[in-house]
């Protein structure tokens, strides 16, 4: 015969799970780690430069009846050619109007105080020179009209800012696809007003190969050390790879100059 149980405890006698909870996950956070803050002493005093040259110019034009730190400084083929080499160098300096000084000193105030705080002052140094140095060779080889500016210069670094935001766009984060894009367009739209007369758009295409080339073989390359909240930015460029870059781009440029003039000569 068949047994009936009796009474079941109120849990009906079955064996309990414990509660449990689904494990905590900790929401991501975004870090703020702030880059290099030294002045920028160099681009500062490079635009001071270029606007005292520019009153000296006005002044002695006015005084001497000549611009004369145009007449020894500007971009001339002629004068290149008679061994005048400094005219591959001066000319960044030297400014035609107050329209051209003017938009120059605004796109070096932009650019150069930012370019910098990542550079260090001796690199952003060399990369402005270099720049502009390449910018009046390519001039010198495909131009013979005379021209000056800091614009062969401010071509350089606008290379390189790009440079720098693609090599360090993991740093930069979303951001830098964005401002690369612009500094593109910029670039573009810029060679472009180039074309007009009066413009030296071989000078900017120099530069802005110059700075370019300069920026991605010794511009700097960031990363984070150390442990939070001990972060720190510094860059893993090695002082030696900043030599032979600068000794690069100014023997290829210092090369071309020197193939010029042998053939215009």
């Amino acid at each position: 015969m068949n047994e009936t149980p009796g009474s079941l405890p109120p849990d009906g006698g079955l064996p309990q799970q414990e509660e449990t909870h689904p494990p905590q996950v900790s929401t991501p956070q975004t870090i703020s780690i702030p880059f290099s803050s030294r002045p920028p002493l160099v681009a500062y005093t490079l635009l001071g430069i270029c606007v005292l040259v520019y009153l000296a110019q006005l002044a002695t034009q006015q005084l001497l009846g000549y611009d004369w730190p145009l007449v020894w400084g500007v971009k001339w083929n002629e004068g290149i050619l008679r061994g005048e080499l400094w005219r591959l160098f001066t000319p960044m300096f030297l400014h035609g109007s107050i329209y051209h000084i003017g938009f120059n000193m605004y796109a070096l105030a932009n650019l150069g105080p930012g370019l910098e705080r990542h550079y260090g002052h001796r690199r952003f140094l060399a990369l402005f020179v270099l720049g502009g140095f390449a910018g009046n060779v390519v001039s010198f080889l495909f131009s013979a009209a005379p021209s000056l500016g800091s614009s062969t210069a401010i071509f350089g670094l606008l290379g390189a800012e790009g440079v720098l935001l693609y090599q360090n766009k993991r740093m930069f984060g979303g951001m830098a696809q964005r401002a690369l894009g612009n500094i593109i367009m910029i670039a573009v739209v810029n060679l472009i007003i180039g074309m007009s007369p009066g413009i030296d758009n071989w000078g900017h295409i120099g530069g802005l190969i110059g700075g370019t080339l300069f920026a991605w073989l010794g511009g700097p390359l960031l990363q984070v050390e150390g442990i939070f909240p001990s972060l720190s930015i510094t860059d893993r460029r090695e002082p030696g790879q900043v030599w032979f870059a600068g000794l690069v781009v100014g023997g290829i440029f210092a090369f071309l100059a020197g193939v010029g003039i042998v053939f215009k000569g």
